[in-house]
């Protein structure tokens, strides 16, 4: 049974800086891509950042370039989304992803998630 668990979420101040977990169990994910989307309230779900497991190609939507880095640990099967510089409208359920289709930027692309974590920043 494959599971992601994210954490790390919380309530951060502009310009401040949170990193989120992504602990991924249950099957090896050598040939998946790992991503973390967000959703806001009233909003569709939006990609932030993939990394592929293998091979270590990474993709930010670019809104998050400069800013957000993933990266991920092969020993604690673990993928990280640090955060930095956050803005209020970076405000939204985090939620981490697995996929193999190679669709990188649509939630499509994935079929394994995590529950979520709410990051809140306050301006």
């Amino acid at each position: 049974q494959v599971q992601l668990v994210e954490s790390g979420g919380g309530l951060v101040q502009a310009g401040g800086s949170l990193r989120l977990s992504c602990v991924a169990s249950g099957r090896t994910f050598g040939s998946y891509y790992m991503g973390w989307f967000r959703q806001a309230p009233g909003k569709e779900r939006g990609f932030v950042a993939a990394i592929e497991w293998s091979g270590g190609n990474i993709y930010y939507a670019d809104s998050v370039k400069g800013r957000f880095t993933i990266s991920r640990d092969d020993a604690k099967n673990t993928v990280y989304l640090q955060m930095n510089s956050l803005k209020p409208e970076d405000t939204a359920v985090y939620s981490c992803a697995a996929g193999y289709k190679g669709i990188i930027s649509s939630p499509w692309g994935y079929e394994y998630w995590g529950q979520g974590t709410q990051v809140t920043v306050s301006a």
